[in-house]
């Protein structure tokens, strides 16, 4: 949805969406994303608050699976006008304005806002669940699913001189 700044009233706009936002590169989406947004104008700054629910899918970190999650972000942004920023050269956001974004033409786009939210909403390292044992190191079997024949006790290579020395300081 697209929304007209200049005709957000003075008492503000209350909406609520279901939007399906398309999926790119960096998340996919796969359920409409359901928002409840309050939008209030002070001058040129345009202030959003509210919250954003959506199914998406990501790759567990530990054993590679395709996994759906649901994400429930809550918004707080200001948007100013990109005119602001075009006056300088070189921009660089305070700690404060992290929760700053820009419109251009009048226009703000309520699916950009929304996948913006959902992208940094989603988890660092994803897991399928807190107890997956992820993949073995040697063979690349999913421990979840079977148990591998490999040797757990190995150490690595590099590490090696390490073992020496404990071995060294629990003779004397």
């Amino acid at each position: 949805m697209k929304v007209i700044i200049s005709e957000i009233p003075e008492e503000g706009l209350e909406l609520e969406l279901t939007e399906k936002i398309s999926s790119d590169e960096s998340i996919a989406i796969v359920s409409p994303v359901k928002a409840s947004l309050r939008i209030d104008k002070k001058g040129s700054e345009v202030i959003i608050t509210g919250t954003a629910k959506g199914t998406v899918e990501l790759q567990c970190s530990r054993c590679l699976k395709i996994f759906g999650v649901d994400i429930d972000s809550m918004i707080n942004v200001v948007y100013h006008p990109a005119s602001e920023i075009n006056k300088e050269e070189h921009y660089e956001l305070k700690s404060d304005e992290l929760d700053t974004g820009f419109y251009k033409n009048d226009i703000l786009d309520t699916e950009d806002l929304l996948k913006e939210q959902l992208v940094l909403s989603v988890p660092m390292k994803p897991l399928c669940s807190e107890g997956c044992k992820g993949l073995c190191p040697k063979c690349g079997v999913d421990l979840n699913m079977t148990q591998c024949s490999c040797a757990a006790s190995e150490i690595d290579s590099r590490l090696a001189v390490l073992k020496q020395l404990l071995g060294k300081k629990n003779k004397t």
